[in-house]
């Protein structure tokens, strides 16, 4: 039934894609007379585009009376085609078809989204009963069974470890990019990914229960919750239509010309009104894809251009989300800093392990050359590395590993002051002798603090919602200039924070790049993803994708929301006014229908070259 479904919607945009193409040609060959016809081709414009508007508004009149811009554009049609002005009755219901057809091409992203977030959910597990292995599939799991998830599997339920020790990568549920140590009486949840060493689980929750199964559900309520601004022009639609009807019908009644009243409707054929909107949006979408950014929801800068507060991811939002080396300490006079360093990379040369790689990395760029690969290598899940470097054995990892190994006097003291910036700590102990540690941080993006600096100066309030400890939260927000910070925050948690905001009556604007971002872009009256390092998910949850990752263009998408805002009140003011002193002057005869469709149709390209303006218009703050 759902792949029906999908066919018939997808079936209905190519028929709308096809009208369109069609009612473009017609009306070329319409506005320049490339054909000898009979007819003006015009007419397949109103045909195709025109009558499902003219349907759509009887049945929203009939049914609900409710009167919305298509009851005017439909006044304008059948007024325009009365006195023989086709093309400007085809052209009209070009633009408004066209509007309609962006419309439900966004709604079908905002689904294929939602399907893949689905398609994370695993498919099956291991089930241990009387000694044996048995795979069964993940919707058949109970509570209390247990399991086995072998490296690189996915937890297919929430639980308890029972036996083993592993790193999990949490992303799906923190958004922290670093997996997190586990051992015997830890928690796993469902959707995470085991990296390195089996283990055994005992099943706490599972099913519709699972941690990913209610990240899911939050995704679709918040797209289902999410209101949807309604135009400017459907606004003030119903004063619209009735100041046109009874200026109309009263000229009509009291001259006794027929055609005064017609000339009234023709001239109050709202081009510059529908157009006020939409070509402001397009000049501001094509202005903002030169800084990288990809609009995928046509209203998403009005929206924007209302937001008062704006929630901020830490990791890969305001920093790069790759850890790097902040600090080498050595404990041994043997060992320089920079002996010490090397000694530590060529241990974790061939990790595996994200901050193995990353202390490599950071001593390739440090020093820009190739590190030699240890004598002897051996992982040890949850715990570290040890390795045989140059005849002596070296033991790298968390606390946990010295501990366990008997390694004495391990300086944690001293590394106490990195751990509480949020720092990760490596140790190192050579031949059972601790040698020193070193310190890997989550690094700021440049532009971070300036960027949250120049929101603040446009009377947006910034926010950081992580998944990550309060340690690192505060060393962020405080390198950022960031007053307001929720730390160690679940998918559900940052929901709630920005349903809180929404409920004091403060629009919310959300930016991140990973899945359990998904709910939170959702529920956001705008979302802002990380296009380049956000996963697919959070992209497709977004109305904006910042395709170069860079934060700093932020403070220009939200001047320009406002500045685009402001251009459509002027488009809308304008053609208003003209069309208000065309009424006057229809009215005293001063205007026949056919000055009165060169009026309404001049007012139209004013309204799009004033609209045109956007497209390089430059914020100042």
């Amino acid at each position: 039934m759902q792949k029906l479904e999908r066919f018939l919607e997808w079936g209905g945009v190519k028929r709308e894609v096809a009208c369109l193409i069609l009612s473009a040609i017609a009306l070329v060959i319409s506005f320049f007379e490339l054909a000898p016809l009979p007819f003006d081709p015009a007419w397949a414009a109103i045909m195709l585009c025109g009558l499902p508007i003219i349907l759509e508004a009887v049945i929203g009149l009939v049914t609900a009376f409710d009167i919305k811009a298509d009851v005017l554009v439909s006044i304008a049609l059948i007024a325009s085609v009365m006195i023989g002005e086709d093309f400007a009755a085809g052209e009209v219901a070009f633009i408004m078809q066209l509007g309609a057809l962006l419309e439900d091409l966004t709604v079908a992203k905002a689904r294929a989204g939602i399907e893949k977030l689905v398609r994370l959910t695993p498919r099956t597990a291991r089930l241990l009963r009387d000694g044996a292995e048995q795979v069964i599939p993940a919707e058949q799991v109970q509570v209390n069974d247990l399991l086995r998830v072998l490296p690189g599997e996915t937890v297919p339920a929430d639980g308890f470890i029972t036996s083993g020790q592993t790193s999990i990568d949490q992303s799906v549920m923190t958004g922290e990019s670093m997996p997190v140590d586990k051992a015997v009486g830890d928690e796993v949840k469902s959707g995470t990914v085991n990296q390195f060493g089996a283990f055994e689980m005992r099943v706490a929750k599972a099913g519709e229960d699972s941690s990913l199964q209610r990240m899911i559900r939050l995704v679709q309520s918040a797209d289902a919750g999410k209101a949807k601004i309604v135009g400017i022009a459907d606004r003030w639609a119903t004063w619209i239509v009735v100041i046109a009807l009874t200026a109309a019908v009263l000229t009509g009644l009291i001259t006794q010309e027929v055609i005064r009243g017609v000339t009234i409707l023709v001239v109050f054929c709202p081009c510059a009104l529908v157009l006020a909107t939409p070509t402001a949006i397009m000049a501001a979408i094509g202005n903002v894809t030169r800084y990288g950014v990809l609009v995928r929801e046509g209203d998403a800068l009005e929206r924007l251009a209302q937001v008062k507060k704006i929630t901020l991811d830490k990791t890969g939002t305001l920093t790069y989300g790759k850890p790097e080396v902040v600090a080498v300490k050595s404990s041994l006079p043997e060992f320089s800093a920079d002996d010490f360093y090397t000694l530590a990379a060529r241990t974790e040369r061939m990790s595996e392990h994200p901050l193995g790689k990353a202390v490599v990395a950071s001593w390739q760029k440090a020093f820009s050359g190739e590190v030699a690969p240890p004598e002897q290598f051996r992982m040890l899940p949850g715990r570290g590395v040890c390795a045989t470097v140059e005849g002596r054995q070296v033991l790298a990892g968390n606390a946990e590993l010295m501990q366990e190994q008997g390694v004495r006097a391990y300086e944690q003291d001293t590394a106490r002051e990195y751990r509480l910036q949020g720092c990760t700590v490596i140790y190192l102990a050579v031949d059972g002798i601790f040698a020193g540690f070193i310190a890997l941080a989550d690094m700021l993006r440049d532009s971070a603090a300036d960027t949250v600096r120049r929101l603040k100066g446009l009377g947006v309030e910034p926010v950081l919602l992580t998944g990550d400890h309060a340690e690192a939260a505060e060393r962020i927000a405080a390198s950022t200039g960031i007053a307001d910070l929720r730390a160690d925050c679940l998918p559900e948690d940052k929901l709630a924070a920005i349903d809180s905001f929404q409920k004091q009556g403060l629009p919310v604007c959300m930016v991140g790049d990973g899945i359990n971002d998904a709910p939170s872009l959702k529920k956001a009256d705008v979302g802002i993803a990380m296009g380049g390092i956000g996963s697919d998910i959070a992209v497709d949850a977004a109305d904006i994708a910042l395709v170069r990752d860079d934060i700093a263009v932020l403070p220009h998408l939200f001047a320009l929301a406002k500045r685009m805002i402001r251009t459509i009140k002027a488009n809308m003011a304008f053609s208003m006014a003209l069309n208000f002193i065309a009424i006057l002057l229809a009215m005293t005869g001063i205007l026949n229908p056919v000055v009165g469709a060169l009026v309404h149709n001049s007012g139209s390209v004013i309204v799009i070259i004033n609209s045109a303006l956007l497209l390089r218009w430059k914020s100042r703050a």
